[in-house]
């Protein structure tokens, strides 16, 4: 491709050498850089892609776009330097103009908020299939190109790998697309170029402060995502959620309400409800969902309203939706044959393990004993690690702290983060231990027929980070061991 055809798409500040050159690929990691290829350095989180120009020169990179004009020689060495105001940005929009603009070629909807993004994208993609329709899928858990499974690396891919995957579900005949929007990808315009036809807002709770300092800074990153929408797409949020309101409010989409609590465009309420699922009555119909809990009502009520604003038909959104089951590590039940249930879930937030505490203390039978097993990641927001511990102790009969994912941190300073939320006495009656294989055993001991274990914070990973290491773990396979 050529060189001037990816200036376009950017509006540089200034260019200095040739715009008439062939284009082999685009980088923004060094190493990858050969000649003929177009680097983009990009400021980053831990390292400084401007330190690595001279090298990539060295190579034979064909061009060079920066944002410190510090890094901008005097006059070309064989390469062409292009500065722009922000790399991040530009590499977005490098992306988009060098797989020719696959998210115009299909109908994409963003899917923001702190939880429930996961199973919305998912059930969105499940649904649309299932009517008749090609379709994609970007999420935390797995990558869908149609049938195809692609293993996902983050919530939201690099804008490179993002455009290059929707770039398959064009190729593949995909009409839609579902996609996680991370906070994260809205700061770092990794979804800088895409045109997305819809967005949905789920809830917004404590999460990632460590990355943006303050909830009003997250806040505010995910109300971007609205700010952006075109006027031809469409909104969907949630008006239970305090600022559910406010992530529209400056949209130029045209905005609909879900609400399980107040009046909205879509509303519902539980009739019925068990560990199998739920009989709902949806804007006036009934349905039987095999979901369960409160949480996931504004899921579906989502999921409902996108597919309408799609322009699905209702009743048929209605008949697929009650076909479609949990998704992995969303509060997936395992049975044991000695009459006690265990849930894993991903709760990995204090709103989440608050939710999915009530949703089981709502079903379970009265008398019968909630054991909780949960920890909380290591190099992420330390805030939130004794309201988890707090929160889970006040849900369930027995706590059982553990390992979640420690990363580079040593899991006993984690442990006794999440210590100091309980008081002294709450402390004597909670069991602290740190291998999260023994701590799921030691629940499945302890628990008797009728009784229910909740395994958070991991879900569907396979995987613990443990003093940089990287091993198998995985939270259904030790439950299922077990038993």
């Amino acid at each position: 491709m050529k060189l001037q055809f990816l200036l376009d798409a950017i509006s540089p500040v200034r260019v200095l050498g040739a715009t008439d050159k062939e284009i082999h690929a685009i980088h923004f990691d060094s190493r990858k850089v050969a000649e003929g290829d177009l680097f983009v350095a990009q400021a980053g989180t831990s390292v400084d892609g401007h330190a690595f120009i001279a090298q990539c020169a060295a190579k034979g990179a064909a061009a060079i776009v920066l944002s410190n004009a510090d890094y901008m020689p005097a006059e070309t060495d064989g390469s062409t330097y292009i500065l722009v105001t922000d790399t991040d940005r530009a590499l977005g929009l490098l992306a988009d103009a060098w797989y020719e603009h696959p998210s115009a070629q299909l109908t994409l909807v963003g899917v923001t908020g702190t939880n429930g993004k996961t199973t919305i994208a998912t059930l969105l993609y499940k649904l649309t299939r299932a009517m008749g329709h090609r379709a994609g899928l970007l999420s935390t858990v797995c990558n869908y190109i149609e049938q195809e499974a692609v293993p996902a690396t983050h919530t939201t891919p690099d804008a490179l790998e993002l455009n290059g995957l929707l770039r398959r579900m064009v190729d593949a005949g995909c009409e839609y697309a579902y996609m996680e929007v991370s906070s994260h990808a809205i700061a770092q315009q990794r979804i800088a170029g895409l045109r997305f036809d819809g967005g949905l807002f789920t809830n917004l709770t404590r999460d990632h402060i460590d990355y943006h300092k303050t909830f009003d800074n997250y806040r505010d990153t995910k109300k971007r995502f609205f700010d952006e929408l075109p006027k031809t797409a469409f909104a969907v949020t949630n008006a239970d959620d305090k600022n559910g309101l406010v992530m529209t409010q400056n949209t130029r989409a045209h905005v609909t309400t879900y609400s399980v609590r107040q009046l909205a465009d879509y509303r519902a309420q539980i009739l019925e409800e068990g560990f199998d699922g739920m009989l709902l009555q949806v804007n006036g119909q009934e349905v039987f969902v095999p979901l369960v809990g409160r949480f996931n009502v504004s899921n579906l009520l989502c999921i409902y309203g996108a597919a309408l604003s799609l322009g699905f038909d209702k009743t048929e959104v209605l008949r697929v939706l009650s076909t479609l089951t949990p998704v992995n590590g969303r509060f997936e039940t395992i049975r044991s044959p000695k009459g006690w249930t265990a849930i894993v879930d991903y709760a990995h937030t204090p709103d989440a393990v608050d939710n999915v505490i009530q949703t089981i203390r709502e079903i379970k039978k009265e008398g019968a004993k909630l054991i909780t097993v949960v920890g909380c990641g290591g190099n992420r927001d330390k805030g939130k690690r004794p309201m988890m511990a707090q929160i889970a102790k006040r849900g369930s009969e027995q706590l059982i702290l553990t390992s979640d994912n420690p990363r580079d941190e040593e899991p006993a300073e984690i442990l006794n983060d999440m210590k100091a939320g309980l008081t002294e006495e709450e402390l004597r009656s909670t069991l602290v231990i740190e291998d999260r294989a023994a701590a799921i055993q030691t629940a499945c001991t302890l628990a008797q027929a009728g009784d229910v274990i909740l395994v958070a914070g991991k879900g569907h990973e396979d995987y613990q980070i443990i003093r940089g290491v990287k091993h198998h773990f995985d939270d259904h396979e030790q439950v299922r061991k077990y038993i």
